[in-house]
């Protein structure tokens, strides 16, 4: 019994000595975790790079606004350049959104209101009323009787390369930024608010 038991334990400690194949074991419970792991990092960091893009190329276009200098005013189809100008600068060749408005301060009715407001899809993001205006009082800064703003609004669809649960999503931007040179910024003929 003892000699059957020493041979036994011998085995044993023999085979669990043995790193013979051991890299390919490794390798075969590793790897695929490796992988996905760096898969997962890629399209994490690609979903941070696509969304910081958006933040600035939406931020860039609201400083264009701000600067406006024309007597005259811009026109819907400068609305429409800024759209290409968005979609230039974050690479992008889904379908992507823009929405323009000037907002005003009524001290009279004690809400802000719509001066004018474009957009390039009608049917994914309407123009802006007064009356829908009042969903996004919570971020827009506190203004003056009369002062005017010009918000801008982006959307931008992401869907992610691989799959690694992430799911398809929509970047949203929205910026406020007061006209710099001007009190207003006039479109299409529209003259200033009182």
């Amino acid at each position: 019994m003892t000699s059957l038991y020493r041979k036994l334990s011998k085995s044993v400690r023999r085979f669990l000595r043995n790193e013979e194949a051991a890299i390919i074991a490794e390798t075969v419970i590793v790897l695929p975790l490796l992988l996905w792991a760096y898969i997962g990092l890629f399209v994490y960091w690609d979903c941070f790079r696509s969304l910081n893009t958006v933040q600035k190329a939406t931020y860039t276009v609201s400083d264009m606004l701000s600067r406006d200098l024309s007597q005259t005013g811009i026109t819907s189809a400068y609305i429409t350049g800024l759209q290409s100008v968005v979609e230039y600068l974050i690479d992008h060749d889904q379908n992507s959104t823009m929405r323009v408005s000037s907002i005003y301060w009524n001290a009279v009715n004690t809400r802000y209101e719509i001066h004018w407001s474009r957009t390039t899809s009608a049917a994914s993001m309407p123009a802006l009323t007064t009356t829908t205006l009042q969903n996004f009082t919570a971020q827009i800064p506190t203004m003056s009787p009369g002062d005017t703003a010009v918000i801008v609004e982006v959307r931008v669809p992401y869907v992610p390369a691989f799959n690694v649960g992430m799911t398809n999503q929509t970047f949203s931007e929205f910026i406020v930024t007061r006209p710099r040179f001007q009190m207003c910024i006039i479109m299409d003929g529209i003259l200033c608010p009182p």
